[in-house]
């Protein structure tokens, strides 16, 4: 098992370059999103990052989170104003300020490690190299507020 995590890893690495010009939304994303986290994020009642932030403890006891089945609903959980918000609840834990614990959204992007590795990896190219950060827009503890050279590193192709 654990050979099978490493060797599906080093080749992602090797296809993550090559792959990560021609990640888009539509294309690639969507339909991520649409299989692995519609049922608790785009389901009938799924409120707006907005309304989620007004009563989040309405929402999760209904096991429901923000939306995530638009583009900019997306957007507005990765750039602004939820900044980072995306990527702390997806992480694998080895990004910086994770930990080493990854997010508690991240078991629901697979069924196996080789097959939630894959996943994150087409986001993570969607993000955009040196995209993929934990910050939000204003320091929190540790963690420094978002700078505009990680800002601008963001590509979220639609």
């Amino acid at each position: 098992m654990q050979l099978n995590l490493i060797a599906g890893a080093a080749c992602l690495v090797i296809a993550l370059p090559t792959m990560a010009a021609d990640v888009s939304y539509r294309a690639d994303v969507a339909p991520i999103i649409k299989k692995y986290c519609a049922e608790c994020h785009s389901a009938p009642g799924a409120p707006s990052m907005a309304e989620f932030k007004l009563d989040e403890a309405k929402y999760k006891k209904a096991e429901s989170g923000p939306r995530t089945d638009t583009y900019e609903d997306l957007v507005i959980l990765i750039a602004y104003p939820s900044t980072g918000a995306f990527m702390r609840r997806l992480d694998d834990g080895t990004s910086p300020y994770s930990g080493g614990k990854p997010g508690n959204m991240y078991k629901s992007l697979g069924e196996t490690d080789p097959e939630r590795a894959s996943n994150l990896a087409v986001l993570k190219a969607w993000v955009g190299e040196g995209g993929w950060n934990l910050n939000r827009m204003t320091a929190r503890g540790d963690v420094p507020a978002l700078t505009k050279e990680q800002l601008d590193k963001l590509k979220l192709k639609y």
